[in-house]
């Protein structure tokens, strides 16, 4: 599996980086892969308030619907309108179909390094 490194990762298959002091979360590849082929993203409002552990938004696959989980707590700075008018971009580049950009950040004890997250996958 390639994870990028330079990025974080959850349990519930959400990455995490950053631009500056900015966090940029979108899902992993292993859950775009898993999902099948995404046609819906419900994502929050810029301002909204995300808390990490908590659903913030979901994607709609031909197989599944399935809540995006915050890594995160903080504030929504920016959505990505790209894969609110198409949702195939995620399947597409996983990692460059980031969902939201976060300030504000806070609570990131739960995250793993790339190597931490495809062990976890492998054992799934």
């Amino acid at each position: 599996m390639f994870d990028p490194k330079e990025l974080k990762y959850t349990k519930d298959d959400e990455w995490l980086g950053y631009e500056g002091d900015i966090a940029v979360v979108g899902i992993s590849d292993y859950a775009q892969h898993e999902l099948g082929d995404l046609v819906f993203v419900n994502l929050p409002e810029v301002g909204d308030e995300v808390v990490a552990g908590e659903a913030f938004g979901d994607v709609e696959s031909v197989k599944a619907v399935a809540d995006v989980i915050s890594p995160v707590s903080g504030i929504v700075e920016e959505i990505n309108e790209d894969i609110l008018d198409d949702a195939a971009l995620i399947n597409e580049d996983a990692y460059a179909a980031w969902f939201i950009k976060v300030k504000e950040v806070g609570d990131t004890e739960e995250l793993m390094d790339a190597d931490a997250y495809d062990a976890y996958c492998a054992a799934r």
